[in-house]
């Protein structure tokens, strides 16, 4: 089959997933430009249009994954848009700096892993199997909308200091700035430890570094990223405190949904008891002994 052969080819599977975002944003930015509504409404639905080219791509590349990069894409395109040609402030430009250093770091983590479009990633295959008929319906609320319904409402508190740019220096942002650099860092350094484990994998789970007391450091620097960037801007626009929904709707997509599968298939390995009892869910520092 020529499309088999073509999806298991590394490079035309770059070629083919950067395309799909390329035909997506640019139809989001003319549906963004087109809408009458408010821009955080218009946002809102160009962001899901964007999302619905992404889902027909990835219906016609039978692979949900087409899908993955968008989580890192979606916010720095969305602040690079709504900031380009303005005189924005100073938290603007910071916060722009820190999502920017988030999605390029995430986006080479998805590209190092990216094998072509033969590959699905294994909570989509998990989900097919268990849902049937419901896929479909799954995968394009479930994979598709819903991730980008939440990282929408993270990346709109950022939107929002672009839209409404104060340019006295709010000091209260700074130490929540920091927790977002602390988080990228997290991110960073705990997707280099698991790259090495998988290398010279030889325990059934990773007990090193951040991973040494920690199930999912990774997704700890993921939760705060957007809960520092959120209360970021909420220590410069008190009177904005319900742009903190986004880094609510995503802690509890991870707790929810993220995490228990995680465990779920790490629970079929010999010997995943005695390692939940002894790593904490997130924080990377040791259990107490009884």
């Amino acid at each position: 089959c020529p499309m088999k052969t073509l999806k298991e080819n590394r490079l035309f599977s770059f070629i083919a997933v950067t395309l799909v975002y390329v035909l997506a944003t640019t139809l989001g930015v003319l549906i963004y430009r087109v809408l009458p509504l408010h821009w955080a409404l218009n946002l809102l639905v160009a962001d899901a249009v964007a999302t619905v080219v992404t889902f027909l791509f990835s219906l016609m590349f039978d692979n949900a994954s087409v899908y993955d990069p968008y989580w890192s894409v979606q916010p720095p395109v969305i602040l690079i848009c709504f900031a380009f040609g303005k005189k924005i402030s100073l938290l603007s430009w910071l916060l722009l700096a820190v999502i920017s250093i988030w999605a390029v770091r995430l986006t080479a983590n998805w590209a190092y892993t990216f094998s072509g479009l033969n590959h699905q990633d294994w909570r989509y295959t998990m989900l097919k199997e268990k849902t049937g008929i419901f896929y479909p319906v799954i995968n394009f609320l479930g994979i598709h909308m819903v991730p980008t319904l939440v990282v929408y409402a993270c990346t709109l508190p950022a939107v929002y200091v672009v839209m409404n740019p104060v340019h006295a220096w709010n000091y209260l942002s700074i130490p929540f700035l920091c927790i977002s650099t602390l988080a990228v860092t997290i991110q960073g350094v705990s997707d280099i430890q698991m790259h090495q484990y998988r290398k010279h994998r030889t325990t059934p789970f990773i007990r090193t570094g951040l991973w040494k007391h920690s199930r999912h450091p990774n997704y700890l620097g993921e939760l705060l990223m957007w809960w520092g960037v959120g209360l970021a801007t909420v220590s410069a626009y008190p009177n904005a405190w319900y742009l903190l929904l986004g880094a609510t709707l995503n802690t509890l997509l991870f707790l929810c949904v993220s995490i228990p599968m995680a465990d779920g298939r790490q629970s079929a390995k010999p010997g995943f008891s005695t390692y939940k009892a002894e790593t904490r869910m997130l924080l990377p520092i040791p259990k107490r002994k009884h």
